[in-house]
């Protein structure tokens, strides 16, 4: 059987590609760590190219996806998409991203990590890092059935078939159920975490029915009875995903940066990626095709088919970039330079199985990595070996390996911290996973120790060419976590003791700034010609107005503060706020989110009139608060509302409009017609932070208008507590909450205390399940102690 090449190279996503899926020939659906889903079709063929359109975006990673095929009620099928923000989003691909969902599935409380449907049984079943899984039956959109038992992370789900729910889990057990939440079977073969499930076709060589992937880089294959009929060894990573060919060959992928497929029990070609983890995997039952989501930020589709073969030109540019790739020394192990052989042994020797890898000593000293393909029989160049990322060169030993850092991480006074070793070529994320996992620390760590891995090894870099730009970044506009007390100085070793430091009173703006600003011009783009092409020319930009906005675009990406009289400023603000007030509703987001951004950046953005009025009325006449609410329009008009703050022009503005601001915030979160939607819940407390800093600072704490103004931020936060259930959200308002009563007088306090009844509110909110984070947990120790 011929060999996969290239067919077509994805590029578009700000961050990793986590997963991958192919429904039919002419599309692939892809999720990011840029916190959107995309919808890829093929607009031309030989070669196949594909253009794309976001789906959804979101406020934080998306990490898994699947896709259900159509049925009577959804004639395009349904995407599937959960992560971070434990929401499992489900969505016709025709659907616009400022749609809303077609349903949004709420149950779990952690990052959604994998998905899997069932069309003949009507369900999907998701896992989470809550240690559990849930069935969803299509339609009603509610938790149907938990399956409960595991002691860690679900990190792979299977739907074998419509009866049976096979997991993977972070304590290394695979688990079967019934569709009724009866464990039928546990298998504990698997060594290490296990990450990734398949079903296996029919009369597979093996005899076995399911293959499981994990962290030790071994595939094993099993039958339902749990009999382990085979392993497959190859991978020298973690291996992250798996899928079935219609050959019944079988596809892999992992943190090797490696496609593995295997034919029976035998890894008959090794495709090679120039990023350091592939993610994710996914095949095209029509074609045979495969399609790949790696840490670089781009999906890849190959073939086997001639016809479908990439350009000569683009093909060998992928090739150029995995030959100059640079490959950690430490993911190859100790080498002995003095023993390698020279270049003429590529010429001399052949290798002995597919994907087998020899080092090389060049003439000029350095060590390439070369890979034989049994397909060619030639070794092929996939990289060079760096000798050390950390910009000493020297390596730290810990527990016989070497590493570029091995950090001290205090669990709790009095006793000796634990030790957290990094190499630079890991993914931060997944060596803080691996850290707590190894060590039996709570989950909601891992953002603390990801950020803290991130900060203290900036700078530091591998030699490749790949960007190491922290994972995170959101093209439209939500910030990575956030916790009151953090600051931007050089961070100090994490601690994670059962009892925080204080955090009360915040005494800083917060901002929403971070987006990736060439996706947001490239939609305005897009919209701007479809409203031209509709006829409605007298909203849409012209020529030169476009090329201002897109000046206006590229000053935003590379400046924190825009320049003063600066015309392109001053004019482009104008043009955006049309952008964002006048076109359609369903036109408005990428308006709206420049706007968001401009409020921080300058002054002139609370200073400029807009239709005469100023930024405030202007925005409230415009209509975005009108019902029936476009809530992703709301959600970024109330960033804009916080970023105001980060100039004294713009306090100014937000803190005479502040009955105003409250009243549309208001007519929003009170709607009954509207759905939860933790992107606005935090957005509002963002703004309600900032406004108790204000209040609370350079003397304003004894006027009497900071007093009564607190009172209404203390009811509208009794609001949010008594119904919202996302802990980020949770947080922020009591950030606000605690800040106003340890600040202001006793009249505050007294109200928060008797009219408000916080004490009882906290106690549900810690009821509820969120005292189980331990930044919750303490806050609300600190403001319980101020009542």
């Amino acid at each position: 059987m011929s060999e996969y090449k290239l067919s077509a190279s994805l590029e578009g996503h700000g961050d990793d590609v986590r997963a991958v899926a192919f429904p039919n020939s002419q599309t692939v659906l892809t999720a990011s760590r840029d916190a959107t889903v995309r919808v890829w079709r093929q607009v031309s063929s030989q070669p196949p190219s594909y253009d794309y359109t976001i789906s959804s975006h979101g406020s934080a990673f998306v990490n898994s996806l699947a896709y259900y095929p159509p049925t009577p009620e959804f004639p395009e099928g349904l995407i599937f998409s959960g992560g971070q923000d434990t929401i499992i989003e489900a969505r016709q691909p025709g659907k616009a991203a400022g749609d809303n969902a077609d349903a949004m599935l709420l149950g779990h409380g952690h990052n959604v990590c994998s998905l899997d449907v069932s069309p003949e049984g009507g369900w999907v079943v998701s896992g989470s890092w809550d240690a559990t899984a849930r069935l969803w039956r299509l339609g009603k959109w509610e938790t149907e059935v938990v399956f409960e038992g595991h002691q860690g992370s679900v990190w792979a789900v299977l739907a074998y078939d419509k009866e049976t729910v096979i997991t993977g889990c972070a304590d290394r057990i695979i688990r079967i159920f019934n569709t009724f939440g009866r464990l039928l079977r546990t298998i504990k073969d698997s060594r290490d975490v296990v990450r990734a499930l398949c079903k296996l076709p029919e009369n597979h060589p093996s005899g076995a029915q399911f293959a499981s992937a994990s962290n030790d880089g071994i595939i094993r294959l099993f039958t339902l009875n749990g009999v382990l009929a085979a392993e497959l060894h190859g991978h020298e990573s973690f291996i992250y995903s798996l899928a079935a060919l219609p050959s019944g060959e079988l596809v892999s992928s992992g943190e090797d940066r490696t496609v593995r497929i295997w034919n029976g029990t035998q890894c008959v070609q090794t495709i090679t990626h120039p990023a350091i983890s592939v993610w994710g995997v996914a095949v095209c039952k029509e074609t045979g095709d495969i399609v790949t989501g790696a840490s670089d930020r781009i999906a890849r589709i190959f073939t086997r088919d001639k016809d479908r073969h990439a350009e000569p030109a683009v093909i060998q540019r992928f090739e150029k970039a995995v030959k100059e790739s640079a490959i950690p020394q430490q993911q190859v192990g100790n080498i002995n330079k003095e023993k390698l052989p020279g270049p003429e042994f590529l010429k001399q020797k052949s290798g002995t199985k597919e994907g087998q890898v020899q080092m090389i000593r060049e003439a000029d000293g350095s060590i390439t990595a070369h890979t034989w393909s049994t397909a060619t029989r030639e070794w092929i160049a996939v990289g060079t070996v760096v000798d050390s990322a950390g910009s000493s060169g020297r390596k730290v030993e810990y527990l016989g390996q070497d590493y570029d850092y091995v950090f001290d991480v205090d669990i709790e006074d009095g006793k000796p911290p634990l030790k957290l070793p990094y190499n630079l070529s890991q993914n931060p994320y997944e060596a803080a996973t691996k850290f707590l996992q190894d060590n039996e620390l709570p989950m909601g760590y891992l953002d603390q120790v990801a950020k803290f891995i991130v900060q203290n090894t900036q700078g530091a870099a591998i030699g490749s060419t790949e960007s190491q730009q922290p994972a995170g970044a959101d093209p439209w506009g939500q910030e990575r976590r956030y916790r009151p007390g953090e600051t931007a100085t050089a961070p100090q070793p994490p601690s994670l003791p059962e009892s925080r430091p204080t955090v009360l009173p915040q005494r800083s703006y917060l901002s929403i700034k971070s987006a990736n600003i060439k996706v947001i011009a490239k939609k305005l783009h897009e919209l701007n010609d479809q409203i031209v092409n509709s006829g409605s020319k007298d909203v849409s930009l012209n020529p030169p107005e476009s090329e201002t906005v897109m000046g206006l675009c590229r000053l935003l990406e590379h400046n924190e503060a825009l320049p003063k009289d600066n015309a392109i400023v001053e004019t482009g603000i104008l043009l955006v706020y049309k952008v964002a007030t006048k076109w359609p509703i369903a036109n408005r987001l990428p308006g709206l989110d420049l706007l968001r951004l401009l409020a921080a950046a300058t002054p002139l953005t609370a200073q400029t009139k807009y239709d005469d009025q100023d930024l405030i009325s202007a925005i409230q006449q415009s209509g975005v608060f009108s019902s029936p609410v476009n809530g992703n329009n709301a959600m970024l008009a109330i960033r804009l509302f916080a970023n105001l703050f980060e100039t004294p022009a713009g306090r100014e503005l937000s803190v005479s409009k502040f009955d105003e601001i409250l009243g549309m915030v208001k007519s929003v979160t009170t709607a009954e017609e509207n759905a939860p939607n933790r992107n606005l819940t935090i957005a509002v407390t963002t703004l309600y932070i900032n406004y108790s800093v204000y209040f609370t600072s350079n003397g304003r704490a004894t006027s009497p208008e900071s007093s009564e103004r607190a009172l209404t931020l203390l009811e509208e936060l009794s609001k949010i507590f008594s119904k919202e259930k996302d802990s980020e959200a949770v947080y922020r308002g009591l950030v606000a909450l605690g800040t106003l009563v340890k600040e202001l007088g006793d009249e505050v306090k007294s109200a928060a205390k008797e009219v408000y009844d916080f004490n009882s509110a906290l106690n549900k909110l810690l009821d509820a399940g969120l005292g189980r984070e331990p930044r919750i947990k303490n806050i609300v120790g600190e403001i319980r102690g101020l009542l």
